[in-house]
């Protein structure tokens, strides 16, 4: 981790783009979800058009025969397929602020399983105590909206559940695999686009015909080339100027943020319940208390 001062401020800025990026991640999906798009269109617009970005690297600089490996299915099949499938199918489903609970807010506790399962990972007391923040927001929130006739709670929030499960599975083995984060996001992306692609082709329907130019470039601009390439990259960056934990906790308030925005922009509510749990989200993944001991 570098330590001088203007390292310290780019890794600033870098990190502030990320987590603009992951809070729009949210946002523009929606936009897609509530669309003439299918979950399957945004899909093959992600994988599509961020292999036809990355060939020209892939083809000059990387050796593509570390791809034919059955590690690298498996992970594309989690973080790429798996993830981007269930998320859109949530977003076609579901406001955006459950997509930022359930879809963020569940993350911890698949992670703390899939590393216990996969990676022997022990339990810490931190992890703990933010654990229980997290289902203790979850839960008020869940009581609350439970009396709403009115809720979204349904099949999106359990595609959301889905979609942050394999997430943290494909993290989970990419620790364990010692698998470099840069070729496993190519190689996720250039399988899953293999893998996919001809099938939407063949079997799925498709709005594309139904939604203009610009639409298709939003979504495949922003979800192929700044979700999956450059926002991974600036992400690396931003760890190793200013450290995972720095990193983990601004990136933690991108919920919030895009639960918010969500208000204005798509026009959702954001209930007394929405909030109770993103405030539990938010503060179970930022450790408060941790900033506290460290700044003693």
């Amino acid at each position: 981790m570098v330590n001088t001062a203007r390292e310290k401020w780019i890794g600033y800025g870098l990190v502030i783009f990320t987590l603009s990026v992951w809070a729009s991640f949210i946002l523009i999906s929606r936009l897609a979800g509530k669309s003439a798009l299918t979950p399957w269109d945004t899909t093959a617009l992600r994988f599509g058009t961020a292999t036809l970005v990355l060939l020209p690297y892939i083809v000059l600089k990387m050796d593509i025969r570390q791809f034919f490996n059955w590690r690298y299915v498996v992970v594309a099949i989690l973080g790429g397929l798996g993830y981007a499938m269930l998320a859109y199918v949530g977003f076609s489903l579901a406001p955006a602020a459950h997509g930022a609970i359930f879809l963020h807010g569940f993350l911890p506790f698949w992670t703390a399983l899939m590393g216990w399962l996969i990676v022997q990972e022990h339990m810490t007391r931190d992890r703990w105590l933010g654990l229980s923040c997290i289902a203790f927001g979850i839960g008020a929130m869940g009581f609350i909206e439970m009396q709403n006739p009115h809720s979204h709670f349904g099949w999106g929030d359990v595609m959301f559940a889905g979609a942050s499960a394999s997430w943290a599975a494909y993290t989970a083995l990419l620790k364990r695999w010692q698998m470099p984060p840069v070729p496993a996001t190519i190689g996720v992306a250039v399988i899953s686009a293999v893998m996919f692609l001809p099938i939407y082709a063949l079997f799925l329907p498709s709005g594309l015909s139904q939604v203009s130019w610009q639409v298709i470039a939003l979504q495949a601009g922003f979800q192929g080339v700044l979700v999956v390439i450059i926002a991974m990259l600036t992400f690396i960056a931003a760890v190793q100027r200013l450290g995972a934990f720095t990193v983990g906790s601004f990136l933690a308030l991108a919920p919030m943020l895009a639960a918010t925005l969500a208000v204005p922009v798509l026009d959702e509510p954001l209930t007394i319940g929405l909030m109770l749990g993103l405030l539990g989200m938010v503060t179970g993944a930022l450790q408060p208390w941790r900033w506290l001991i460290k700044s003693r």
